[in-house]
């Protein structure tokens, strides 16, 4: 008896894989609708271990550089030899810089292709420097977008500057959690946490520059009773211990690097305030929504955010929380303390399970799955 072989899919990304949740996410939508999924991606020192429950294969690839234009060359280079030695029915190409390669094995092979774009990639912080290699990666946008028949990205805005720029429609897949299975829940104590202080978090994959994290720390001299948590990783991390020191708050602040999504879980149900405080110096943190804001939400606790123009829509509408005019440590303090002292924190409270209810993965899912069908 012939069994019909499963198609295969292959989803591309550059970072290293574990705390990508989004792109998860798709792996597992590709595996319930009958893939047989490989999620390709980089190791690092740094890399937390490839769980074993994950229903799908992975390929963390070595690679010599670890940053800058070799790095981008080789990597390029070597997705393309990951990809054209391999079967594949359908590509997922997740932001620009996986895409070059992406989309020459789908021509190449007569495959589908998939465009996710967390970002608007030409944006980012390390590009506004740099106007050669900006220009770069402008002009190999401009000649792929156009030729993609199925794109997605994060939110309303930048679904609209991609299709204002290129006429390309674009689709919406927020960055909404799934559920999560957690054995068990736990307290302060067994994680270490102070009971008579208030807690404030801010948590993140991609804690860099211009985050608003120094100024965060800065701020925790100007406050009392409140722990803050910072969990994560990102380019500004090396630096937040010495910062820490200097402004002499290391009874205040504990740092906690990169930790599974179940661990995180944890902590950031235990907060009494959730923190997302990026500044406004591009158009890729202006239009931003990251994860974490629906973590919050999902873990029950109010929110202090900068005024950025998604997230300031999504904490308005639901009235989940409130906003920081500037980023004076002074400032960033005293909308902490008001915050957590408000009259209304406990209205915020009662709407966070509206916005939860709401905001459910599921909906997304819906949307990612209707795209990846085609």
């Amino acid at each position: 008896m012939f069994t019909t072989p499963k198609k295969i899919a292959r989803v591309c990304v550059i970072n290293d894989l574990v705390t990508d949740h989004r792109v998860y996410k798709t792996c597992i939508c590709l595996h319930e609708l009958g893939y047989e999924v490989e999620l390709i991606g980089r190791l690092l020192p740094g890399s937390l271990p490839i769980p074993g429950s994950w229903p799908f294969k992975t390929l963390r690839m070595r690679l010599l550089f670890k940053k800058g234009p070799l790095f981008y060359l080789f990597f390029q280079f070597r997705l393309f030899i990951a990809l054209v030695l391999k079967k594949v029915d359908l590509l997922v190409a997740n932001d620009l810089d996986t895409l070059l390669p992406a989309f020459v094995i789908s021509k190449f092979k007569g495959c589908r292709l998939v465009y996710d774009s967390h970002e608007v990639f030409c944006e980012v912080p390390e590009l506004q420097n740099s106007p050669a290699k900006k220009k770069i990666w402008e002009k190999l946008e401009a000649f792929l977008l156009p030729k993609l028949s199925t794109c997605i990205t994060v939110n309303e805005s930048i679904k609209q500057y991609f299709e204002t720029k290129y006429g390309v429609p674009f689709h919406v897949v927020r960055n909404i959690p799934a559920p999560l299975t957690v054995d068990g829940t736990k307290n302060r104590n067994e994680l270490g946490l102070p009971e008579n202080q208030r807690i404030i978090i801010l948590q993140g994959a991609g804690l860099n520059i211009n985050r608003g994290v120094e100024e965060l720390i800065k701020s925790m001299a100007f406050t009392q009773n409140i722990t803050l948590l910072i969990i994560g990783s990102g380019d500004v991390w090396p630096v937040l211990p010495q910062l820490i020191k200097e402004t002499r708050t290391e009874n205040k602040i504990r740092l906690i690097q990169k930790i599974p999504k179940q661990t995180l879980w944890h902590y950031t149900r235990l907060a009494d305030l959730g923190i997302s405080i990026d500044k406004d110096t591009n158009l890729n943190y202006k239009w931003s929504l990251p994860n974490k804001v629906f973590d919050y939400i999902h873990a029950g606790i109010p929110i202090l955010a900068s005024r950025l123009t998604e997230i300031e829509r999504l904490i308005t509408h639901y009235n989940i929380g409130a906003f920081i005019d500037s980023h004076h440590p002074e400032h960033i303090a005293k909308r902490i303390e008001e915050c957590l002292s408000n009259p209304d924190y406990q209205l915020w409270k009662s709407n966070l399970k509206k916005a939860e209810t709401e905001l459910t993965w599921e909906k997304e899912k819906n949307v990612l799955i209707s795209c990846l069908k085609g």
